[in-house]
């Protein structure tokens, strides 16, 4: 659908302005054909006028904030089941809101959704570039259904449970992840600092060092001579491995090695089961066809390759298969959601089967990335006590033989 500005006279003479969606001109004029006497003026608007686009760029780029998104959503749940017609609600939460991304998008579709155009469209149009597409589809399907309340509590809901998982995620990973940042941070240090300075010390002495303290000085040398220009290299390697990873073969590549990982491979798999299973089962909720649900549902996959070929479900669907054999035949999400999808078409419950195989492996992610955390933390510590354990050695040994020669 296209939208377009109009100027029409009602029967009264006022001249009013506003926003219509339509195919195309002719339909556009014969929906306000009904509103007025006359349409004095039509013209496409496109996605977004030139001064809503200035106002939405944001320095930071196109993320979304996860916790405000969700809280948006339950805002715009609650105060619609209390009966505040849309176009209050959506200037109430745009008040409220703290996150610049979306109360300049919320404020902008206010505008529209009281000059008549519906909010999923608005949405869409101010809010592409960082919106899941479940969102706009969900919601959608929720203005078409009369519906818009239950459509923003299951949006709600559906992305509650996965922030909270990214936090749970996030959270996890915060201790090894600053354990292993500052054991880097002081190895460098004593590299390029400390070591140096017992070197000058053991110069001064004279005297045969021992192997493991001619070791430490050339590793401490190296690092010294060469630190600018391996962050240089780094830094290169990253830009051109960012730059790859856009190509066909990049994501291809990097996809494979993904699943391809000790113990990350199956977090991978797990959440891709995760993702899979709660997203279609919202997608059906919000009464979507199993066609445009598994198409949506392929976009959030994280993975490239499993995307890819979720995305190919789609036609195999079109061509009259069921989901559960085109799941099979894509090989590329675990049995047991597959045969469980299938006990959803045989009994005709697909929604209710999706949200307990969610359930399942939602457990299943969780229980993996602690797994994976209470490994992870062991080995942290060994090879930082065997750094460590290196250095100090390698000092004594130098001090012994220094005061052996004294």
């Amino acid at each position: 659908m296209e939208t377009y500005k109009y100027k029409g006279r009602t029967s009264d003479g006022r001249v009013e302005d506003g926003l219509v969606e339509a195919y195309d001109r002719l339909e556009a004029i014969a929906k306000l054909r009904n509103k007025y006497d006359a349409v004095l003026e039509m013209k496409e608007t496109g996605t977004m006028d030139l001064g809503k686009s200035l106002l939405s760029l944001e320095i930071g780029g196109k993320k979304l904030n996860s916790k405000a998104f969700t809280l948006m959503c339950s805002q715009f749940a609650t105060i619609l089941k209390a009966g505040i017609p849309i176009a209050r609600a959506v200037h109430l939460i745009a008040d409220k809101t703290s996150d610049k991304k979306l109360k300049t998008m919320l404020e902008a579709a206010a505008d529209d959704v009281e000059a008549g155009r519906m909010l999923s469209a608005s949405l869409e149009a101010y809010g592409k570039d960082f919106l899941p597409p479940t969102f706009i589809e969900t919601l959608a399907a929720g203005e078409e259904s009369g519906d818009m309340a239950g459509a923003f509590e299951s949006i709600y809901h559906h992305f509650d449970k996965q922030t909270k998982m990214n936090d749970k995620v996030k959270s996890a990973m915060a201790y090894p992840m600053f354990v292993l940042v500052i054991a880097v941070a002081v190895v460098i240090v004593l590299m390029v600092k400390v070591v140096p300075t017992f070197t000058s010390i053991f110069s001064e002495t004279g005297g045969e060092l021992p192997f493991l303290t001619q070791l430490l000085i050339s590793i401490s040398d190296f690092v010294r001579n060469t630190f600018v220009y391996f962050l240089v290299i780094a830094a290169i390697v990253l830009i051109m491995g960012k730059l790859w990873s856009g190509t066909e073969n990049g994501k291809t590549y990097f996809a494979k090695l993904q699943l391809k990982l000790p113990i990350l491979g199956n977090i991978a798999q797990l959440n891709a089961a995760s993702l899979f299973a709660n997203t279609l089962s919202t997608m059906i909720g919000a009464g979507l066809p199993m066609t445009k649900a598994i198409s949506i549902t392929s976009s959030v996959m994280p993975n490239y390759i499993i995307r890819k070929k979720v995305e190919g479900m789609v036609t195999r669907i079109e061509e009259g298969h069921g989901v559960a054999e085109s799941m099979k035949e894509a090989d590329c999400l675990p049995d047991i959601l597959t045969d469980m999808v299938g006990v959803g078409e045989d009994t005709g419950e697909m929604q209710e089967t999706l949200d307990t195989v969610a359930g399942y492996y939602d457990n299943e992610l969780a229980l993996a990335i602690e797994s994976a955390i209470s490994k992870m933390e062991p080995a942290m510590l060994i090879f930082i006590a065997f750094i460590a354990g290196f250095i100090v050695i390698a000092i004594y040994m130098a001090m012994f033989t220094m005061y052996e020669g004294m």
